[in-house]
């Protein structure tokens, strides 16, 4: 770190409000590059700020002026940094191509804004799925005159989960639907495990209601950290208090921080105070900061533990010196029961604030904070509810709101200096944090005048939220869920200011110019919001992609797309399916080979165009090529989901003939599965086969099989 003068600095990218005269300006420099490490005992790619995951912990005081440079070490990828939390000029939030142009391989963004909050916060990367590879770190301001709750010392512990998986193939084996995480996670869903918990009714009752398997979490880690180690150490003597500031920084994790030394007393959240309130056992939202005060004790080595949400993991940071204490995790979620799943809903709607916290799984604990100080916003200005819906589509994994991915509905409009009162639904089973840039939101859940302030939100499953902010910023804004794969899917939204204030006439939606356009010229980057996703240009395939709506939002202007595959090999046959998806539409080449008691090796390739409507429903249209049953000839025809989850398909061809099809799979235990399907065509007759496979590895299973055609065999599945 570098203290400089408060002296102007001419802005390297985008118009800058130079530092006050006698302003302290403090600086940075942080370098992004790739390196080999082993979290989680594997040396796998990483990506690195200053040579460690986490990155450093950036220190300021309150009313200091950062300039942080931010080098791209990168060789042939962009990167960006945001500032969570912080309340600063929209050109240095950094969302590539919405507020702030993307770091280019090789080149360097200064950032610089003054610091006019104190409190934990925190910086990532908001580039593609860099977060989750390491690219984050730690940031402290300190309060003018100091905090208003005195620790003798204190530490940053950022918490964080690993996975060995490249995240972009994370992110592709959530779209197609494989349940490996699950496995991973020792929580699958299965008939076995149904009936050792007794829920074999419960299993079958959701099968019934075509409902899929409930979950708390998306994707299976290698480990959860704390300051990128699985254990740590929390210094202090005997007697002292220590001021943890606490930061969820991972992609997909919520955690439940217990301690074995007896309650902890939460003093901030989100970075503001809040007033003194003494917690057990809680759980910590992604993207959150609490800032806990701890007694080192007298004697013995006690344990602060953050155990993952789905029970299949922890971290833990130790403190003091002797006979150890272990912290308690919470049961393991009993996924077959739905109503385990929302009882924390059920809980907050009780009077007492601690109930939620009183459960076996505890909830936030939201009902206890209360600000330092009246939260309450201006009486006079004009207020506006927005309700949004929290959605999602667990067959496809695409998060949205309002059934809408943010390519496909970009914008909320809004107007400087009205009030907005948001009211956030959760229509899914899982939790989601919500995050919104560049404002703090007052969290209207009994506070009153002392309701506290934060900037990102859990909205546990089937429960509701409601918040409200001052509309006083202007350009644009990200909000998105912070889950990243959710957000990668397209749970986000962009908060767009339009012209005029809110008491002003209303004279339409046109801007004369939008952000996106001023900070192109700003950045003097000609065409910036159109690459590399070529945002601004007619698409010939916009059926499949929503460029002309999202225009300038980089990788969000556009729904993200898969190509994946499954080929089975047997000794009497092969049968595999290639697939390139994005939420609503399938590219699909599928093969039935058959050598078995047939002169020659029969074939049947079907390559189809298909339509998703939703999980119950897809329709179809292709070519099937075959040397039996009717020849080549045009199909058409739709899936329809029946209830126990059995898929039922209707297909006609141009010959004149039709087909349906009945199949079904039961999940036996996480590995092993058994299948089957029969139909009846009106050219060949019926046609049967069920099987059986083992997974051995995340790409490969053991399988066998009897079709009624070719007999009985045994192979492999190779999953890619």
């Amino acid at each position: 770190m570098l203290l400089a003068p408060g002296a102007a600095l001419a802005c390297d990218t985008c118009k800058k409000t130079p530092p006050a005269p006698g302003q302290r300006v403090v600086e940075y420099d942080l370098h992004i590059s790739e390196q080999h490490l082993a979290p989680a005992g594997r040396k796998v790619r990483a990506l690195t700020i200053n040579g460690s995951i986490p990155g450093p912990v950036l220190r300021f005081r309150e009313g200091d002026y950062a300039r942080i440079r931010v080098h791209n070490d990168l060789r042939n990828e962009e990167t960006s940094t945001h500032w969570h939390g912080l309340l600063l000029p929209n050109e240095q939030d950094g969302v590539p191509y919405v507020t702030t142009p993307p770091i280019l391989p090789g080149t360097t963004h200064t950032f610089e804004f003054p610091l006019r909050q104190s409190g934990t916060y925190w910086f990532h990367s908001h580039t593609h799925l860099q977060e989750q590879s390491g690219v984050y770190g730690g940031i402290v301001v300190e309060p003018r005159g100091g905090e208003p709750v005195k620790a003798d010392r204190e530490q940053v512990l950022i918490l964080s989960d690993w996975t060995n998986t490249d995240p972009m193939e994370v992110m592709r084996m959530l779209m197609r639907g494989s349940d490996y995480f699950g496995i991973m996670r020792r929580n699958s869903q299965t008939i076995l495990g149904a009936w050792q918990r007794g829920n074999l009714k419960d299993y079958f009752r959701r099968e019934w209601s075509r409902m899929v398997p409930m979950d708390v979490s998306d994707v299976g880690y290698n480990a959860f950290l704390i300051n990128g180690q699985r254990q740590t150490r929390i210094s202090g003597r005997p007697g002292e208090r220590v001021r943890l500031r606490v930061i969820n920084a991972s992609a997909a994790t919520y955690f439940h921080l217990s301690s074995s030394a007896g309650p902890m007393t939460i003093v901030a959240a989100d970075g503001p105070p809040v007033q003194p309130v003494q917690v057990g056992s809680f759980l910590m939202a992604i993207a959150e900061t609490y800032d806990l005060i701890i007694t080192i004790p007298a004697s013995g080595e006690y344990e602060l533990r953050a155990t993952a949400q789905d029970g299949s993991g922890h971290a833990s940071a130790y403190f003091g010196e002797g006979e150890r204490h272990a912290a308690e995790s919470p049961p393991r979620p009993n996924l077959y029961q739905m109503d385990q799943m929302l009882s924390l809903s059920l809980e907050e709607q009780e009077a007492d604030p601690r109930a939620p916290l009183r459960l076996p799984r505890p909830g936030s604990p939201y009902k206890l904070l209360k600000a330092t100080h009246d939260t309450t916003l201006p009486s006079k200005l004009p207020r506006r509810r927005i309700t949004l819906h929290l959605t999602g589509d667990m067959v496809r994994y695409v998060w949205s709101f309002d059934g809408k991915t943010i390519a496909q509905e970009p914008y909320i409009k809004i107007r400087k200096g009205e009030i907005i009162e948001l009211e956030l639904v959760n229509d899914s089973m899982m939790h989601h944090p919500i995050h919104l840039h560049g404002h703090f939101f007052r969290l209207l859940l009994g506070g009153g005048s002392r309701s506290p302030l934060k900037h990102t939100v859990d909205v546990p499953p089937m429960g509701r939220r409601l918040v409200e902010f001052e509309a006083n910023e202007d350009k644009d804004w990200m909000f998105h869920c912070h889950i990243l794969y959710h957000m990668m899917s397209g749970m986000a939204r962009v908060f767009r200011y339009e012209q005029g204030t809110a008491a002003a006439p209303h004279h339409g939606d046109a801007m004369s110019e939008t952000p996106a356009d001023t900070l192109a010229n700003a950045a003097g980057l000609t065409g910036m919001t159109a690459a590399p996703h070529a945002a601004h240009r007619p698409s010939p395939f916009s059926f499949f992609r929503h460029d002309h709506a999202a225009a300038g939002l980089g990788e969000h202007a556009h729904d993200m797309s898969y190509f994946w595959g499954a080929a089975s090999l047997q000794t009497q046959m092969s049968n595999g399916l290639l697939s390139w998806m994005n939420p609503k539409n399938n590219l699909l080449l599928s093969w039935e080979l058959g050598w078995r008691r047939k002169p020659i090796t029969e074939h049947e390739v079907d390559a189809i165009y298909q339509r998703y409507f939703n999980m119950n429903f897809q329709a179809y249209a292709g070519f099937r090529f075959a040397n039996h049953g009717g020849g080549n000839r045009i199909i058409a025809g739709f899936n329809y989901r029946l209830p126990l989850m059995f898929l039922a398909d209707f297909t006609v061809d141009s010959h004149g003939n039709g087909r349906f099809q009945l199949s079904k799979r039961f999940q036996l235990t996480p590995r092993l599965g058994v299948s089957g399907y029969a139909f009846y065509d009106t050219g060949s007759r019926w046609e049967w086969s069920a099987a059986a496979d083992y997974t051995l590895a995340r790409n490969v299973s053991l399988s066998a099989s009897y079709h009624s055609d070719y007999g009985p065999g045994v192979g492999l599945i190779i999953r890619f």
